[in-house]
């Protein structure tokens, strides 16, 4: 079973919630606003289905509300950030905007962003960059328990561990490249289990390091407490995208990478090293709108392949997806309601009538 609220409602409901556990209004709001537009965007596990698990949080101590960020050094086209356990909805978009009036300045920025809370959908913050024209390259890493195998390894050693890029092209929306370096996001996995859904072969191993289709083993403790893992996406290749995200995000930016024994805690921190780059700067900008248009438009001249309507570029099931959940609402199953249900009672919030 399921139900279907519309954006503003949704909106509401989490503004009271993440008010109500401590944060400002117009804080709340802000992160409100960012897992909506997840929801929105076709991608549910960014979305509200998170509340329940920032409320635990900040419950921990882990999530720190009406955190800012701090920059640790400022070398010009380098800037280097802390995210002091804010909110990633919050100090994600503080680092971003620093960013971007640096390379719109400078022509580029190499940006660092460490102990940041959960900074949910990156390509939010690739979109953010090529709104004003500028090129953006993302490489983030996950510190929670962690729920990836290695290629060839049989248990979670480190995080979905996400890389996105961001290409603005001229008369036309963007190329907005946003994954996980697992083959799907955990939290679709969380999606899937609530659905009491199974899932097609090759996401995931159990916890004895079996392949299964349950997303559950991921989601809840198996036998003997333990936690299956996902795989990563292209066997070999996705595995090493993992570790250069793990080092880059989290080794590179200081924020830290995974190496001890899992706990029970509800945070998740993320590193984050952006590359943000103004093509009107670099001197290319003519010839890489004219090549990125005739390149696209050479794509989209394939006929469909087989089960297919035709080619589609990143970013493109995200819009159409806003598009169609604006109008029609957003579905949320009933199992991921009583859980925002349940935290907003944690928090002292009532929203069983919305």
């Amino acid at each position: 079973m399921s139900k279907t609220l519309s954006a503003e409602a949704l909106r509401s409901v989490v503004a009271g919630i993440i008010e109500a556990v401590g944060s400002s209004r117009a804080e709340a709001e802000q992160v409100a606003a960012n897992l909506v537009l997840a929801n929105l965007s076709g991608h549910d596990s960014h979305g509200v289905g998170m509340v329940p698990r920032y409320v635990d949080a900040v419950a921990e101590g882990g999530l720190v509300p009406n955190t800012a960020v701090r920059v640790e050094l400022d070398a010009g086209a380098m800037l280097a950030l802390d995210g002091q356990g804010g909110y990633g909805q919050i100090v994600g978009v503080q680092a971003m905007e620093l960013g971007i009036a640096r390379a719109q300045e400078l022509g580029s920025c190499i940006l660092s962003l460490s102990h940041a809370h959960h900074l949910g959908r990156i390509g939010h913050f690739a979109e953010m960059a090529t709104a004003q024209g500028l090129v953006s390259m993302h490489f983030v890493n996950v510190l929670s328990r962690p729920v990836v195998a290695p290629w060839g390894g049989g248990d979670g050693r480190f995080g979905t561990n996400p890389c996105c890029i961001g290409v603005p092209l001229a008369g036309a929306e963007p190329f907005v490249l946003d994954y996980a370096t697992s083959r799907v996001a955990q939290g679709k996995m969380r999606v899937a289990h609530n659905k009491g859904e199974r899932v097609p072969a090759g996401y995931l191993i159990d916890e004895r390091g079996a392949p299964t289709d349950d997303p559950g083993v991921v989601v809840v403790p198996q036998s003997g407490g333990l936690f299956g893992a996902l795989m990563t996406f292209g066997e070999h290749k996705g595995y090493g995208m993992a570790v250069a995200c793990e080092l880059l995000g989290g080794a590179l930016t200081g924020s830290g990478t995974w190496h001890r024994t899992p706990d029970a805690a509800r945070s998740v921190y993320n590193g984050m090293l952006t590359v943000l780059i103004d093509p009107a700067r670099l001197g290319t900008r003519e010839r890489f709108e004219q090549e990125a248009s005739a390149f696209v438009d050479w794509l989209k001249q394939s006929p469909p392949g087989a089960g297919f309507d035709g080619v589609q570029l990143a970013g493109e099931p995200e819009r159409t997806a806003r598009r169609a959940r604006e109008r029609d609402g957003i579905v949320i199953d009933d199992a991921t309601w009583g859980e925002i249900v349940a935290a907003g009672a944690q928090a002292g919030v009532a929203v069983q009538s919305v």
